[in-house]
């Protein structure tokens, strides 16, 4: 499978690659390994061994160098080899090195040229250090589904309306058709409805009966990143006087078939209120748990190794997002393949 290769990717939570452990994750079928050199600054190599392709996730890492657990060649944090039991080492023991980043409590890799690594197109998720602990959640997912499916999920939410209704749907999104916008190379999704019935999420938030202004948009990066904002007001109020929240859902590509998901929440109410984050977090949770990852993972036994779209799916207006996004991202795969 061809992917998108000059783009940062999230591969982990910043407090998941501890000071002194190595931390191995894939992406875009290529192994990873990192670590943290004595300075607490992140390192990011391939995770096998010049020699005979061991893992080197397997071996040891002491600060300074690491050393290959299979036949004790020892490496610094530039992949250079510095210390082989065997013989001299030469120019073909290097280990290739990628650009990591930690911003916004993730890690952020460059898989491509690392001459066009950029630090500032890492997406915007300031929101992730702009709020309390207590109106922070966050975690990790794995799932047997493309990243495509992956991502149509969020930038279709008008399943929420059927797989959610006891807590983020209640017709609303059904009823109001999407805005759809290409920002260079992202694309933004917005859903407005004006006097709807409350979301029963957000039921307690406000006085009995009443109805609401709500938003729901979806900023799409090619790299699988998406930012969801989504909130509520009393009818005629401005978006800044309501609840408000901002979501991130990261769906990284792992494989061809299978999907690292990192997701996240923020609010601007009840920020300080720990039991109510520990509830929330413990909901959205539950609902991909329970009930997007096993339809999206099925959907996938269906599509098998195709290509969706070439399968002839009795596509709707619903679908516009995904289907201009999967073309956003393979146009840019073609034109990286073409440079």
């Amino acid at each position: 499978m061809n992917y998108l290769r000059n783009v940062w990717y999230a591969t982990a939570w910043g407090e998941e690659i501890l000071p002194d452990a190595m931390f191995a994750r894939t992406i875009i079928e290529e192994p990873l390994v990192f670590f943290r050199d004595q300075t607490g600054r992140l390192v990011a190599l391939h995770d096998r061994c010049p020699h005979r392709f061991a893992a080197l996730s397997l071996g040891t890492w002491d600060g300074a160098t690491l050393e290959c657990r299979y036949h004790g060649l020892r490496f610094d944090a530039a992949g250079i080899c510095v210390g082989n039991p065997h013989g001299p080492v030469s120019k073909s023991h290097t280990v290739r090195t990628f650009p990591v980043v930690e911003r916004h409590a993730l890690v952020w890799v460059w898989m491509g040229d690392p001459i066009l690594a950029d630090a500032a197109t890492i997406p915007d998720m300031a929101y992730h250090d702009n709020v309390p602990a207590t109106a922070f959640n966050k975690g990790y997912l794995h799932a047997s589904a493309s990243h495509y499916l992956m991502v149509d999920n969020i930038l279709d939410l008008s399943h929420a309306d059927t797989m959610h209704p006891e807590s983020l749907g209640n017709g609303w999104i059904t009823r109001n058709r999407a805005r759809i916008e290409e920002k260079d190379d992202t694309l933004f999704v917005e859903w407005l409805g004006f006097n709807e019935p409350l979301t029963p999420l957000y039921v307690p938030e406000f006085p009995p009966g009443s109805l609401s202004d709500v938003w729901l948009s979806v900023l799409w990066y090619p790299s699988g990143a998406m930012v969801l904002r989504s909130g509520m007001s009393l009818p005629g109020l401005r978006q800044e006087e309501g609840i408000d929240t901002l979501n991130s859902h990261i769906m990284t590509p792992e494989t061809a078939g299978s999907t690292h998901y990192f997701h996240s929440s923020t609010r601007n109410y009840r920020v300080d209120d720990a039991d109510y984050n520990q509830a929330m977090y413990n909901g959205l949770r539950w609902a991909f748990e329970h009930q997007d990852r096993p339809m999206i993972e099925a959907q996938q036994k269906r599509v098998g190794a195709a290509d969706l779209l070439d399968l002839g799916p009795a596509l709707m207006a619903i679908d516009a997002a995904p289907v201009k996004a999967r073309r956003i991202l393979n146009r840019l795969i073609a034109a990286e393949a073409a440079a």
